[in-house]
């Protein structure tokens, strides 16, 4: 009996991802790639799709071919060199190239996305103004352009929400989340009416966790769990930390944070019964 091949880890599905954009991006196809680095069509295919890990002389002939310079270079070559190694933790950097935005880009593949927030309003939900507000209350540092290019990649996520085959979000929030006054009154009446706008979507799900719950699995912090359209790719939990982004694909690890979003949406107030007390804080600011 043949075995199961084994599935691709989450620094290699990245590694994929990075690999068709950048091809994308200089505009080649497959065949001219061959043309110029003598690196097979069909090996190709399987670097891009996350079958294969690339040796060290093919991907440095494939990053040469895409002129990509580091820090990109480095981080794509690091994470080569690791690939079939479960789990990854990314130091924390502000700037990333480009798009290299590993979060961004797995979240793009997902078909469903369960996150829990205790202290924020999900990304997926935030108008500019708030998303403004919170990156640069959480970040003073940062300068009005590092927030533009935090707020621009957040508007981009949300379309993820829209069209024919939108991104299904199932989201848990804290009733910390929609108390908080962040930017203002005015800023949180816009905020609590764009989550309450989306909540009639038929792909967005929004429940609040109350102060009465009292304590939950959730307090030790947010965290978000991804499942994907291509059954090939294993179930992903994401974690932002001060020290960086934690990315988890073991089975116990998915199965100890699918138990806690399961604990966490029992115990939350009722889709309808959360929008009616997000109403109610909302047209509280006067």
């Amino acid at each position: 009996m043949a075995s199961r091949a084994k599935p691709p880890t989450v620094r290699l599905r990245r590694l994929a991802a990075e690999l068709r954009r950048l091809r994308a991006d200089a505009g080649y196809s497959r065949e001219q790639v061959e043309e110029h680095t003598g690196v097979n069509e069909g090996t190709l295919y399987r670097l891009e799709t996350a079958r294969a890990r690339p040796q060290r002389r093919t991907l440095i002939a494939l990053l040469d071919l895409y002129h990509v310079e580091p820090p990109l270079r480095d981080d794509l070559l690091h994470i080569a060199r690791s690939a079939d190694g479960q789990g990854w933790a990314r130091p924390y950097r502000w700037q990333l190239p480009g798009e290299y935005a590993a979060y961004i880009s797995f979240e793009a593949e997902a078909r469903v996305v369960h996150n829990y927030e205790s202290l924020f309003i999900p990304g997926l939900l935030q108008t500019e103004d708030y998303g403004r507000a919170m990156v640069a209350g959480v970040l003073p540092t940062a300068t009005p352009a590092e927030i533009n290019e935090r707020v621009e990649a957040r508007a981009e996520r949300q379309k993820l929400l829209d069209g024919d085959d939108p991104l299904e979000l199932w989201a848990v929030v804290d009733e910390a989340a929609i108390r908080r006054v962040v930017g203002g009154p005015a800023v949180m009446r816009d905020q609590l009416s764009r989550v309450l706008d989306m909540m009639h979507r038929p792909n967005v799900t929004v429940q609040v966790i109350t102060f009465d719950s009292g304590a939950h699995p959730g307090m030790p912090g947010a965290f978000v769990h991804m499942e994907f359209r291509d059954k090939l790719d294993p179930e992903l939990v994401y974690v932002d930390t001060l020290a960086g982004d934690i990315f988890l694909e073991a089975e116990e690890d998915i199965r100890r944070y699918k138990g806690m979003f399961d604990h966490l949406r029992a115990g939350a107030l009722s889709p309808a019964d959360s929008a009616r007390l997000i109403a109610c804080i909302r047209d509280g600011w006067k």
